[in-house]
């Protein structure tokens, strides 16, 4: 079995996030493996850590399913929390007013890039 590479940089075509829709990735920062996810929303490309301010579990109940069901908002599956997904802000729930850890995200061409930003 092949052992798993993970980089300080991940990486995917834009048209793999579509408006709505997220992705999840395995990034190296600060010396450590954290999961991120990535949603494209409004226009944008927002990039966090997958880990809720509240209890430290990942935002997921199922694989890369971050958003409410009318997409508006990012929901914790653990406790319910409502984060604005441009911001990360929490709106509702447990952790009214913490955000969720923001990862440096660009577009590189037709490539949605996410580092660690030299954290």
């Amino acid at each position: 079995m092949r052992a798993m590479t993970v980089s300080a940089e991940w990486r995917c075509a834009a048209a793999d996030v579509p408006p709505g829709g997220s992705a999840k990735f395995r990034l190296h920062r600060g010396g450590r493996v954290v999961d991120g996810f990535v949603v494209h929303h409004e226009g944008g490309f927002h990039a966090y850590v997958n880990r809720c301010p509240h209890v430290g579990t990942p935002l997921d109940l199922w694989p890369n399913e971050f958003f409410s069901e009318d997409g508006q908002w990012l929901v914790c599956s653990t406790h319910g929390a409502v984060f604005t997904p441009s911001t990360g802000e929490c709106i509702a729930g447990p952790c009214a007013g913490d955000r969720l850890q923001r990862l440096a995200v660009r577009r590189d061409g037709d490539a949605v890039v996410v580092g660690d930003g030299g954290a």
